[in-house]
Formats: C-alpha cells, structure tokens, sequence
C-alpha cells in the first residue's frame, strides 16, 4: 500500500488538477451561456474521440518503460518515447485536416442552430492542440513509468495555472483580451497544452537523463511496431469507450437543451470524483509493469487489489455525497444571471446524479482492474470488451429505444448504467484469472 500510494499520490493530485482545469472551464462556460454548456461536452468528448486512438497508443509508453525499466534495460526507455513523437506527429496533420469538415460533422446530429455553431467553432480549435496532447502522453510516460509521478504533478500544475488564467481572460474578455466565450476556452486549452509540451521537452533533456537514451531520436521500425502491437489495442478500447460517451451525449443533445445541459453537469460532477481514481489506476499499471519486468508479478497482483480496496472505499462515500447533497455541486453551474431554465436543468441533474452514484461505484472495477491488465500489456482483451460492450450492450439498444420506441432521457441513462456494471465485471473476471502474469511487452519484438 505504501509503495502504490507513493506513486499514486502525485497522479491523484495531478488528475485532480486535471479535473479542476475542466470544471472550472465548463463552469466559467455556464456562466457565459447555458447553450454554449450544452455545446462544450459533446464537441469535447468528440475531440477525445478523433485523438483518443493516438493518445491510448502514445500513453502505452508508460508500460513500455515500466517493463524496461524493472528488467533495468535503461537505454530502451528514452527510444522508445520518441516512437510515440512520430506517432504524435501523424496524429496532429490529420487533426489539422478534421478542421474543414467539422460543420458536416456535427450537423449529421440536427441540434439547435446557436449550440451547433458552439460545438463547431470549440471543436475546431481543440483540433489545433491534437498534436501536444498526443506528444505529452508519450513524454510524460518517460516520468511516470520510472514511477518519477512528482513531474508529472508539477508540469499538471504549470499547465492547469496557464489554462484558468486564459480561460478568465480571454472567455469573458478581461484586461487587455475581447471578450470570446466558448471560442475563448477553446484557445486557452490549445495554449496550455503547447506550454506543457515543450515543458516536459526541457525537462527530459536534463543531463542526468542521459543513461535512458533520450537523444536516441531514430525511428526504430522495430520498436514502433511493437509500440503499435500493444499500444493500438489500448487506444482502441479508449476510442471505444469515448465514443461510447460521445455518441451518447449527441444522441441526448437531439431530446433537447435541457437534457443536454443536465447531462453535461452530471458528467462534469462525475468527473471531479473519477479523476483522482485514475491517478490509482495508472498508480496500479506503473507498479505491473515494474514488477512484470522483474519477474514479479505475484507483487502486481498484490498491489492491483490494494488498489480496488482504496478506490472502493473513496466512490462509495462519494456517491453518497451525489444523493445526499446533490444541490453542493449543481450550484457551481448556476448562470450569473438566473433564468428559469436552469431550475430546469438543476431538477433534472438531482435524478441523473442517482445515476452516477450507481453506476461509479462498479467503475471502480473498470478502472482499477483494466489498469493491472493494461500494466501486463493484456491490451487484446481489453479492447474485445469493449468492442462487444460498445456494440450489443450499449449502441444497438440505445438506437433501438431511442429511435424505435422514441424513449426518454432515462432509459438511455439506464443502458449507460448496465454498460459500465458489465465491462467492470468482466475485467475483474479476466484479472482473477491470472493470465496476465504470463504477458511481458518487452519479450516480444516485432520482426522486420
């Protein structure tokens, strides 16, 4: 426990950062326009879509250099970073050609004329920033896989700073900026995210960094592959699930503004208690693939359900906090000048928090136990349940009630619900069976 917390604590704080950066944004959005926070969510969780298999890919470093890095192969570890470099690079020119065809896009789902343009004007400029979210993933990787997670916090920190400063600034038009709204917080994330990019750029060429090979900048034919073996299947599952939550929200949007806006407060409220349990999670995965790379993994599985104990006990008291004092956190999101929708939204937002207490408490299986397989590289796996939950638990009934037996906001709710209890249990299945252990990344070389 003392081990995994040492790691986690800084991820925990880090994520947590990470989760403020993103309330606070979509809060200072709900108070410049209700519509413009109906339009945030979607188009953000489409952008995760379009960058999520690059970013589930680049981030799967960290494994590479946690096994690396148990085995004491230190020089692999700097290479291989720079292989999700040039995959960052692929994924920022194609972000760059989404940009025309964002309109289209998005119009595909009819929302209201006003948040449509929102949701395009947000996404498009979330698109400039594609390639240093990308690249940031494969560079902090080279931190936390050495289980170094205090860097991690700090540039978290740095970034999230720079992010609420131009978000103040340049949302509601303060000091010398205009007044911008949603294409303002747009602006402020692609600042910030460049900033961290080159933050981590300074911070890796130290020379104590130099035993790990970090000016080894060729492209290894070999170890992209490999990289692209494990890591593509990781970024699937991360597609598939975002899209799952995107299409999802998108599909909301066409119930109405008020279902959409009570949606995205419940999601954003989710957010805040969730992140800190990723900091666990990737905690958990870091401490795998360390011990995977010394022969250990009996030790991995020891941490992995230390891991599940903590994360279980944290959501279940904060899903209490989500039905016992749901007004706590729907005040934030309250526009600075009242109008009688939001006490709409706000009544809706009380039920759909119900939701969230339910459900988040099996997510604590999703995310503890997905990271102990994701440590092993048991990415195959990962990414077939979520094929199969995407598809049969979660898409086809949605579209059917949705569409067929025109149902409410509830029942796509409940069908979110049995999706996160289903993918849960099946990575709990998979992890007390044990295969992982037998996994090893690093032992399996893509021949040329």
């Amino acid at each position: 426990m003392k081990e995994l917390l040492i790691i986690s604590f800084p991820l925990i704080i880090s994520s947590s950062i990470w989760t403020i950066q993103h309330f606070v944004d979509r809060m200072f959005i709900s108070w410049y326009s209700v519509k413009a926070l109906a339009a945030v969510l979607p188009a953000s969780f489409l952008n995760l879509t379009t960058t999520s298999i690059f970013v589930g890919t680049a981030s799967f470093v960290n494994t590479f250099v946690a096994q690396y890095y148990g085995a004491e192969t230190y020089e692999k570890t700097g290479e291989i970073v720079w292989q999700g470099l040039y995959l960052a690079l692929i994924g920022g020119i194609l972000h760059f050609l989404f940009i025309p065809l964002t309109p289209f896009m998005f119009s595909i789902f009819a929302h209201e004329k006003e948040v449509l343009s929102y949701e395009v004007i947000y996404f498009q400029i979330l698109c400039v920033g594609a390639f240093s979210v990308i690249a940031s993933s494969s560079l902090s990787s080279f931190f936390s896989g050495r289980g170094k997670t205090n860097i991690v916090l700090f540039v978290s920190f740095l970034q999230t700073t720079l992010n609420l400063i131009f978000d103040y600034l340049l949302i509601f038009g303060k000091w010398i900026f205009p007044e911008m709204g949603i294409k303002g917080a747009g602006i402020a994330t692609v600042i910030s995210g460049y900033f961290s990019f080159f933050v981590y750029l300074l911070l890796i060429f130290q020379k104590k960094n130099l035993m790990y090979g970090i000016k080894n900048f060729r492209f290894n034919k070999v170890l992209f592959k490999n990289l692209l073996k494990y890591g593509v299947p990781s970024g699937m599952h991360f597609f598939l699930d975002i899209s799952v939550w995107t299409i999802f929200l998108l599909i909301i949007g066409k119930l109405g503004v008020i279902p959409l806006s009570s949606s995205n407060i419940a999601f954003n409220i989710n957010t805040v208690a969730f992140m800190p349990m990723i900091g666990i999670g990737t905690g958990v995965s870091i401490l795998v693939g360390q011990y995977i790379g010394k022969g250990k993994p009996e030790i991995g599985e020891k941490i992995t359900y230390i891991g599940f104990l903590i994360t279980f006990i944290y959501m279940c008291s904060i899903a209490l906090t989500y039905i016992i004092f749901p007004d706590f956190y729907i005040k934030f999101f309250r526009p600075r000048v009242y109008t009688g929708d939001f006490e709409q939204v706000r009544n809706l937002t009380v039920i759909l928090l119900r939701f969230v207490a339910f459900y988040s408490i099996f997510d604590t299986m999703n995310v503890i136990f997905l990271s102990g397989l994701r440590g092993a590289g048991d990415t195959k796996f990962i990414m077939n349940v979520f094929l199969f939950a995407t598809i049969f638990i979660f898409l086809i009934p949605l579209y059917i009630c949705t569409f067929i037996f025109n149902s409410g906001i509830f029942i796509g709710w409940s069908i979110a619900t049995l999706y996160v209890i289903v993918i849960g249990f099946s990575f709990f299945i998979r992890f007390l069976k044990g295969k992982w252990k037998k996994l090893k990344v690093i032992e399996t070389p893509v021949l040329l």
